[in-house]
């Protein structure tokens, strides 16, 4: 049963080195800001420099002091992947606090990555698995958490087996439900395959409920020039505060979860208010789709495969 409320407070963090995908706006740069507001040594990976300065400049100006870099990285990409991998360990620095936080959502048509998947299901998915198989030795070195942010669109929907890549037939949300199903049952099996292997790794989930951030702005890139319908109605309601989460709400799911000497491994965090769409968080009920063990070694074998990168 979920528990009650828990302590978001943030420990201090200094010497720890943290990685957090996805930072560069929203909930994102929220959850780097306040891991570097602690003290810990924080990368922010992007695809758009220009944005990841801007992030960078942002953090800054709220905190002077703070330990913060940018890295390459376009997740859609499994060569871009791997040459963060390898810069990182050339550093040869242990990784403290791995947040998976990156996503891409309900392009209007079927869009495909560098390497021919499914946009959704190879960013959302794929791409993570490869980043945590690229840095797995720093991951070790640094009896990492690894918390990887799902969606409660995780509760619907199911993993298209016989169409994984959504070649016969394109349905936008299905195909983002099924890359977050996919990537919560990934984060479940790899702390299981870490207390198997002995790697010292610990990794959980968390969902940030509903929040007006940029998932469903126009991105010109997802082929979406204007925001959705549904962006409104969650940023009119957030701005009310009725039911919906705030962008500042909807980063404390992931931060107690990758942070909290409380926060166990194998477990899922979210928002505990009316539908776990809002509100403080706090331990949920887990994806009835993310409860079958079968389901998370056969999905992780097929990412294995695919990406043709991790060593078990």
């Amino acid at each position: 049963m979920p528990r009650s409320p828990i302590d978001t407070t943030i420990p201090d963090l200094s010497g720890q080195r943290a990685v957090v995908t996805g930072a560069s706006d929203g909930i994102g740069l929220g959850i780097a800001s306040k891991l570097a507001a602690a003290g810990a040594e924080v990368l922010l990976p992007v695809r758009n420099t220009a944005k990841g300065e801007a992030a960078i400049a942002a953090i800054l100006r709220e905190h002077p002091t703070a330990d913060v870099s940018l890295r390459a990285l376009d997740l859609s990409s499994l060569a871009s992947v791997a040459a963060l991998g390898e810069t990182l360990r050339e550093e040869d620095m242990p990784i403290r606090i791995l947040v998976n936080n990156a996503g891409v959502m309900t392009p209007p048509d079927r869009q495909t990555t560098a390497d021919g998947f499914e946009l959704q299901f190879g960013t959302n998915h794929l791409g993570h698995f490869a980043l945590v198989a690229e840095l797995l030795p720093l991951l070790i070195a640094g009896h990492a958490r690894v918390t990887s942010q799902i969606s409660v669109a995780a509760n619907s929907g199911s993993i298209n087996w016989d169409d994984l890549q959504w070649e016969r037939s394109y349905d936008g949300m299905k195909a983002y439900s099924q890359s977050k199903i996919a990537f919560g049952l990934f984060g479940l099996e790899l702390d299981r395959r870490s207390q198997v292997n002995g790697w010292n790794i610990t990794s959980n989930l968390s969902h940030p409920g509903i929040a007006p951030t940029n998932l469903l702005a126009a991105r010109a890139e997802l082929g979406r020039d204007r925001e959705t319908l549904g962006r409104k109605v969650i940023r009119t309601l957030s701005e009310r505060g009725i039911l919906v989460g705030t962008v500042d709400t909807a980063q404390l799911p992931a931060l107690y979860a990758a942070t909290s000497s409380d926060a166990e491994r194998g477990k899922f965090y979210g928002p505990r208010g009316l539908g776990h769409v809002g509100g403080g968080p706090g331990e949920q009920k887990l994806y009835s789709r993310l409860r079958d063990p079968e389901a998370a070694t056969r999905i992780w074998q097929i990412s294995e495969r695919l990406t043709t990168s991790f060593t078990s």
